[in-house]
């Protein structure tokens, strides 16, 4: 269970992290640049193909005003592979098995549905500017309209 919250000017922690293709991606690989990091539960489900194909739709916008997106979930490799090639992806997923990088950016805990409590990713997204700091934590997002409010939030 993580208690975690990542407020705005904290320090992003660090990473290393396997992307579809296998190749390690770190939160250094994106140093000097600016960087969209969004967790979602699980590859090829309905709001997490919902949310990334929408990632996918402003790609311009956002690459247009310097940001690089990457998505992270507890998929494994192979199956973050099918999901970039099935939906068209031009963006790295990252592989976090064992929810390590989750949990220390506060992208996992307690949920509920139909009133039932479980832990589980809880859908979140943070801007980390140039330096690795976060710009905006986002937690609890709705996978649809999410990148829309996203892209307003930022201006863009």
């Amino acid at each position: 269970m993580s208690d975690v919250r990542l407020e705005s000017g904290a320090k992003a922690p660090a990473f290393t992290l396997p992307n579809q293709a296998e190749k390690p991606i770190s939160l250094s690989t994106f140093a000097g640049k600016k960087v969209i990091v969004y967790f979602y539960p699980a590859a090829a489900t309905p709001g997490c193909t919902k949310e990334a194909c929408d990632f996918e739709e402003s790609l311009n916008v956002f690459t247009s005003a310097g940001y690089e997106v990457v998505g992270i979930s507890p998929d494994k490799p192979s199956k973050l592979a099918k999901f970039v090639k099935d939906q068209g992806l031009h963006f790295d997923l990252l592989s976090d098995e064992d929810m390590a990088v989750h949990k220390s950016y506060g992208a996992y805990g307690l949920k509920k549905l139909y009133g039932r409590e479980y832990e589980g990713v809880l859908r979140s997204t943070f801007v980390l500017d140039e330096k690795g700091s976060v710009v905006l934590g986002l937690y609890n997002v709705k996978a649809t309209g999410h990148v829309e409010m996203l892209k307003k939030q930022l201006g863009l």
